[in-house]
């Protein structure tokens, strides 16, 4: 009697224990570099551990890519589900969970922070470009490679939210232009235009 009620009470501290690390899950933010355990009740081939990739994505076969960073993992299981159910009767049931966090190196040093500028037109790299804080406008135009050689050099425009700065990339700065050594803010636009015929 006594056998069965231990084992009683050690089944259901079993469960509770289960139900409180599932509640601690529901609210968990996945962060890249965690692993996850995906389960699909419907057929158990598709089982498998997930790792979330740098880009906060996994990949599941007949879902095919699945945003997981910063989502929880019922948001998954529910994108998952999604993505599986043409390849069944009806919506599958699906079941994540984090099976390893990412883990933290102690020592490490911290990632620099980072401008967010964008540069388009005739530069040889268009795009968005993670330069270090205290960037100026010439750097972050040798950053994305110079100008290409349709380049407007004389016309370039620095573009900060309403407002629109003209640079001379040849004179670095000059009559009705900014400085190169002008430093450039979170979110700003460079745009070199393109040469005009006789330009």
């Amino acid at each position: 009697m006594f056998r069965l009620i231990s084992g009683f009470c050690a089944a259901l501290m079993a469960v509770a224990i289960f139900a409180t690390g599932a509640e601690a899950q529901s609210g968990y933010k996945i962060r890249s570099g965690d692993t996850l355990q995906i389960e699909v009740l419907e057929d158990s081939s598709l089982n498998r551990s997930a790792l979330v990739t740098p880009d906060g994505s996994v990949s599941f076969p007949l879902a095919g890519t699945v945003r997981a960073s910063g989502r929880t993992v019922d948001q998954v299981a529910s994108s998952l589900a999604a993505g599986l159910a043409p390849n069944f009767a009806s919506t599958p049931n699906v079941f994540v969970s984090v099976a390893a966090v990412r883990e933290a190196v102690v020592g490490a040093p911290a990632a620099p922070p980072t401008t967010e500028i964008y540069v388009t037109g005739e530069i040889t790299t268009p795009g968005r470009l993670d330069a270090t804080p205290g960037v100026t406008i010439l750097q972050a135009i040798a950053q994305a490679g110079g100008l290409t050689r349709f380049a407007a050099g004389k016309r370039i425009q620095l573009r900060r939210g309403d407002k629109v700065y003209r640079y001379n990339y040849f004179t670095n700065g000059g009559d009705k232009s900014i400085a190169g050594n002008t430093v450039l803010a979170p979110g700003d636009v460079i745009v070199v235009p393109q040469r005009r015929l006789f330009e």
